[in-house]
């Protein structure tokens, strides 16, 4: 009645191993919008091609794998996350002085009166 879970099982609920489907719309939508864009204003210049390119760049950049995180977007959700809520860090270090509640602790105030 053991059961042995493969170290890469959560990958198979991606696509292709690497994206989730919402992340294929975002990628979608910027192309499709760097595509039209460019049909509507023909790039004539190098500035107005980055700017009918800029949609699927950033869309591309959003959906880009990095190391130890799913990908980019995951990067900056979690970085928002981290800087727009409330922080609370509650040290619970190895210190003499941490130790509370105890009887060391009591008697140690006594004597340091």
């Amino acid at each position: 009645m053991n059961y042995l879970i493969p170290a890469g099982s959560k990958k198979q609920l991606l696509i292709f191993g690497m994206f989730k489907p919402y992340e294929f719309v975002i990628f979608g939508v910027g192309l499709s919008v760097s595509i039209l864009l460019m049909f509507i204003f023909s790039p004539t210049s190098f500035v107005m091609a980055m700017i009918d390119l800029a949609p699927g760049v950033i869309s591309g950049f959003l959906v880009l794998p990095i190391p130890n995180y799913h990908n980019t977007l995951t990067v900056l959700k979690e970085m928002y996350i981290f800087y727009t809520s409330r922080q609370k860090f509650v040290w619970k270090g190895w210190c003499v002085k941490d130790v509370y509640g105890t009887e060391t602790s009591k008697t140690q105030k006594r004597k340091v009166q």
